[in-house]
């Protein structure tokens, strides 16, 4: 059988691209903090001036509604980058909860200018923070091998960063390659945070206090319960977030769930889909039924760790 050879990329040395896909909420007052703290799945309370923080916003049932970036922009004052087809219902959810705590939720996306940016390979930790001047910050995202990667985010009325523009699949393939699965719509309340890698990326903490979801999160943890996680493919044909992954050998049920995908002018995909991990010890893996275009792994990033 012929084995798909890998895409590269042909990338300029630094270029960026406005991801007007992104949108911002702020959270505003004495207890903003605090109250993300008590909801999402990462430590906000020890969150500094320099670092941003990766995190979960869960349901009750320890499903994630959302990843989100989170920063401080104030002493009282936090900023959450998401996607913004899911801000309205995040927003909306998240307000649910405030009930006497000082804090007041909103939606920031007009105030604020999100860009992707890529140069060649620097030293830095992700998720690190440098403050802009005018206003705004630039966060460091995982890298993939060829570059280094930040999201911007500046005030909506300043210029534009002054570098070359990006290619819009370009951005999308080096997302993918990350290894980060961003919830989209069509994958809320599919997969725990692990089911994601959550965890490898800086994106749960274990020592926090609770929030929701964070029993059923732990004991996915630490009683070995969890039996899928997200592998990278590349195959030949398009996809989309929430299509179906089926195994050869088991081809009457679904084997997994596309999380992220990239699609090129060529027609190739590059994903990243929640696979059962035995399903990966023999056979194949296709996209929408067992007769439909041929998974390749790709390696990630990061090393995964099982946990079963």
């Amino acid at each position: 059988m012929t084995t798909l050879p890998e895409t590269t990329l042909s990338l300029p040395a630094s270029a960026a691209l406005r991801l007007t896909d992104w949108g911002v909420i702020r959270a505003q007052g004495e207890d903003a903090v605090k109250f993300l703290h008590s909801q999402l799945t990462q430590d906000f309370a020890l969150l500094g001036p320099d670092q941003a923080r990766l995190a979960g916003f869960c349901s009750a049932k320890g499903r994630l509604l959302a990843t989100l970036l989170g920063w401080r922009e104030g002493e009282h004052d936090v900023l959450l980058a998401l996607p913004a087809a899911l801000l309205p219902a995040i927003l909306k959810r998240l307000s649910m909860f405030v009930l006497r705590a000082k804090c007041k939720l909103s939606d920031a996306s007009a105030e604020w200018a999100i860009w992707g940016e890529i140069a060649q390979p620097q030293d830095g930790a992700r998720w690190a923070l440098s403050r802009e001047d005018g206003g705004g910050a630039r966060i460091r995202l995982p890298d993939v091998a060829s570059h280094s990667r930040w999201l911007r985010i500046q005030p909506a009325a300043a210029a534009a960063p002054a570098l070359p523009t990006l290619n819009a699949q370009d951005w999308a393939w080096l997302e993918v390659h990350a290894g980060l699965a961003w919830v989209q719509a069509a994958t809320q309340e599919q997969f725990v945070p692990q089911m994601l890698n959550l965890e490898l990326l800086d994106g749960v903490n274990f020592k926090k206090g609770c929030y929701p979801g964070q029993e059923v999160v732990a004991r996915s943890q630490y009683r070995g319960t969890l039996k899928r996680r997200t592998f990278l493919y590349e195959l030949q044909g398009a996809a989309q977030a929430g299509q179906e992954i089926f195994h050869s050998e088991d081809p009457g049920q679904p084997a997994g769930l596309v999380a992220l995908a990239a699609v090129r002018d060529d027609g190739r995909s590059l994903i990243l889909a929640e696979t059962k991990i035995a399903a990966l010890e023999s056979g194949s893996l296709h996209l929408g039924g067992p007769d439909g275009p041929r998974l390749q792994p790709r390696a990630l990033p990061y090393e995964l760790k099982s946990l079963e």
